[in-house]
């Protein structure tokens, strides 16, 4: 291995950590009890009622995290695209973790009520629709970024000599969390504020489309004789 081949792993590697490392700290603000610890059982019993929230939280914010884990295993070179790219994710994952924190929050204690406590209330359309904006271009600006980094990694893999098919199949998986957020931003944005209040939870819905994502890649996949990624 060249000295150029192993300064380039140890840059790859401390840009890894630090991704890492921030979007650790965004889980740090999700913390369901805050910077308090409960000295009474209704307290303790209160602050377990935002499990739910934390729980969805965070299996999103591992979602986006394992997306640039994967990257990285397309794109092992460290290089200015990449390093810009991934500081940006950063930077998209801070802003993200609090729409993201209130949105579910409200929603699991509109669901729930005193089962679910939360500081979080949402008193009139005009709030679930700012609401549902932030929360819509936080996302999909996350999700464009590690398909720019995919897009970025094929162009790598196509540089080198390689197929670049994998990565350009992982672009246009991030492609459809990234569309779906701004189709709901939109539509949140269009609603009338004198809608019904069932209207409202149709930003929410959008994203359940993303449960195709599976079964379509995994059936190009095996299509085409690429295997698992």
């Amino acid at each position: 291995m060249s000295l150029t081949e192993q300064r380039e792993g140890v840059e790859a590697g401390r840009l890894d950590m630090f991704v890492d490392g921030a979007f650790a700290f965004t889980l740090t603000l999700l913390v369901i009890g805050g910077d308090a610890v409960p000295d009474s059982a209704d307290k303790l019993l209160r602050m377990l009622g935002g499990v739910p929230a934390f729980a969805v939280c965070f299996s999103l914010i591992a979602y986006f995290w394992h997306g640039h884990v994967r990257w990285r295993r397309r794109c092992p070179e460290a290089d200015r695209g990449g390093l810009w790219l991934s500081l940006m994710l950063v930077f998209f994952a801070l802003i993200f973790v609090y729409p993201l924190h209130m949105l579910f929050a409200s929603l699991f204690n509109g669901l729930g009520g005193d089962a679910f406590p939360s500081e979080f209330k949402l008193d009139s359309p005009r709030q679930i629709r700012a609401l549902f904006v932030c929360y819509g271009v936080a996302f999909a600006c996350m999700a464009g970024t590690l398909a720019l980094l995919f897009r970025h990694a094929a162009r790598g893999a196509q540089a080198r000599g390689g197929s670049p098919l994998p990565a350009r199949l992982d672009m246009l998986e991030w492609s459809v969390p990234t569309a779906l957020g701004v189709l709901s931003a939109l539509l949140a944005l269009l609603l009338p504020l004198s809608a019904p209040p069932l209207c409202w939870a149709l930003p929410g819905f959008v994203y359940a489309l993303m449960f195709l994502i599976g079964p379509l890649t995994a059936r190009f996949r095996r299509r085409h004789g690429m295997g698992e990624p």
